[in-house]
This record gives structure tokens, sequence and C-alpha cells, in this order.
């Protein structure tokens, strides 16, 4: 223990969840929503969790804040170690103290996210007033570095415009400045480019992977796009029903997928084929929808909507190790793809 009673933290990891399972009372049944979700994230590194939606993605995201809305849900087990300290376990102050200067989340949508009524300037600086002390002066420049930080242009006009004012592409970045406002060592990226143009998502992922590389944030990476995963992540951890079901390197996942939900989504990317012929095929699709959690069966959740089905699907397969941070929820998982299908 520290000095201030605080646990010593690991040097590379910065947080780790193990075992976290969440429930929702619905129709007076306690409903699992997240089961034994774990994974790791280390210092400087990113991690994309991913899925469709209602798979658990933000849901997770969620739990690690300690937002969980309860009623009707709550953590039921599991731990939350962010630099060797359960925040599960710590009081509602402590968690105000750690949400905003130690974990920021960036939310999805940023015009129902800011608030219409003031100026971005004061959004960014009530964040900063928070967690810090300061006059009016250094708040102001603090909040004038953040805007050049994401690359606002004439930060001095914006800093007094409201929401309304700003494109959808500037204001993700000022979404982005109020999570970076306190320099977390982790931040979590809630779809960051939903709705936002090809042309501007790429200025958001690269300036995400810029401030990384000034940083040194971690930052965890929610989305449902392998294109994403691709350009920004070290790590990918694929989630369904509430679930992980696979979890690897980006190369090991995307090059090497080993259950048949990840090759799904693969397959669901959109590619540019020069090709005529290859360009006229439909797009593939994953047949079915996420099922119902107030309805699931005790075995994979998949097995309604897998190719590769076999008759030990009834029962829920284990988490198998395929190597050191490898692994996938399939009876198949040691084949490869070629031979799984």
């Amino acid at each position: 223990m520290t000095a201030d009673n605080t646990p010593a933290s690991n040097e590379t990891t910065v947080l780790e969840v193990d075992g976290l399972c969440v429930e929702f009372s619905m129709r007076g049944k306690q409903v699992p929503v997240l089961s034994d979700v774990s994974f790791n994230i280390d210092h400087g590194r990113t991690v994309a969790i991913v899925g469709e939606s209602g798979c658990g993605k933000s849901m997770t995201a969620l739990a690690v804040m300690r937002l969980i809305p309860s009623p009707p849900g709550r953590i039921s087990s599991g731990k939350i170690l962010f630099k060797g300290e359960n925040l599960i376990e710590v009081s509602e102050r402590r968690i105000r103290e750690v949400r905003g200067r130690d974990i920021s989340m960036i939310f999805q949508e940023p015009m129902t996210s800011l608030n219409p009524v003031y100026t971005i300037g004061d959004q960014i600086a009530e964040t900063i007033k928070r967690h810090q002390a300061g006059s009016a002066a250094s708040v102001r420049q603090q909040v004038l570095d953040l805007l050049r930080l994401v690359q606002i242009p004439a930060p001095e006009r914006r800093i007094s415009e409201y929401p309304h004012q700003l494109s959808g592409g500037m204001r993700q970045r000022v979404m982005i400045a109020i999570a970076l406002a306190c320099e977390p060592a982790l931040l979590i990226a809630d779809e960051p480019t939903t709705a936002l143009d090809v042309t501007v998502q790429a200025q958001i992922f690269d300036l995400l992977k810029d401030i990384q590389a000034k940083r040194g944030t971690s930052l965890i990476l929610i989305t449902h796009d392998f294109g994403v995963v691709a350009e920004l992540a070290d790590r990918v951890v694929v989630m369904y029903a509430g679930r992980k079901i696979e979890e690897g390197t980006v190369e090991q996942v995307i090059n090497d997928p080993r259950h048949p939900y990840t090759r799904g989504l693969l397959r669901c990317m959109p590619e540019i084929k020069l090709d005529p012929v290859l360009a006229a095929e439909p797009l593939a699709e994953i047949p079915g929808t996420v099922p119902d959690l107030l309805r699931q069966s005790k075995g994979c959740s998949f097995a309604p909507r897998c190719p590769s089905v076999t008759a030990k699907c009834i029962e829920m397969p284990p988490m198998v190790q395929l190597g050191e941070q490898r692994s996938a929820r399939c009876w198949l998982a040691h084949e490869p793809a070629a031979t799984a299908e």
C-alpha cells in the first residue's frame, strides 16, 4: 500500500477486468447482461471491444466507469482493478474522483452529450474545475490549450460558441477535449465516429493516435467496425450476448479468427473490389439477430446463427486458451478457420 492507502499499481497494466458480471432486474427476474468478462490493458496500448449492437460493449465501459444505472442494474461479481485499486469496492466519493481525472469516456453522440445552453468553453472548464485548483485565467488557458490539442481552429473564438454552432466533427473534438481535460491514464472511446463522414472519421482517428503518442494514454475503443480496429488497436476483445468470445492481437484475430461469430463479422466488412463481377455480389451477413437476454439457453448463445454448429453446442463452451493472451469460446477453437467450416 502507498502512503495514501491506495494499492500500489503495476507499472505496465493500467486496467484489469476480471470475471465481471452485471445483471439487471427485468420482469421480476435477475437477468445477466455481462457474464465473466475479463481483459487487461497496458500503459499506452489500445484494446478494441467489438461486436454487434446489444452484445455488451457499452455496458462493459459503463461498468468500468461505475455508471451502471441502479436500480435496475448492478455489478454482481468480479473485479475492476485500476492501477491495482478495485473500483467495484471504492466509495461513491472515490469513484467520482476517478471519473474524469483518471478515467474518462468519449460518448457516442456529441449533440446529445453536450449541453446546448452552455458554451463549449464552459463545458470543458467544468471538468478542470471539478478536479483541479486554479484561477479563472489559468482554467481558460487550459481550455484554449485543449482546443488547440484537438485541432479546433480559432480557439479564442470557438471557446465562446455553443454546440449548435459547430459541425459534427468539431463537436466530437470538443467531447475528446473534455475527456482529456485532466490528462487521464485511461480513455474510453464509445463509437467515437458515429454519424461522421469518412473524411472526418479519419481525422478523429489520426487525432486519437497523435494524442496517445504524446501522452501515453491507454485507450479502450468500442466499435462494431473491424476497419477501425485495424487502424487503431493493438488487441481485440470480441463480445457476443454479454460474453467475451474471442481475444487476441489485431493480427491474430483478423488473420486467423477462431470463433464463427468473429469470422462472420469479418465477412460483413465492405471491401473495394476492382473486379466488376465481385463488386456485384451481395455483401455477406450474419443471419438472425442477437439473442433476447430474457430467453437465453444454457448452451452457446451463437448456436442458432452459427454455420458450424455441432451437437456439443447445447452446452456452453469454455474459454479455450490458444496461447499467451489468445483465446476463444468455441468447441472448435483449436481448428483454424479453413478447417472449422
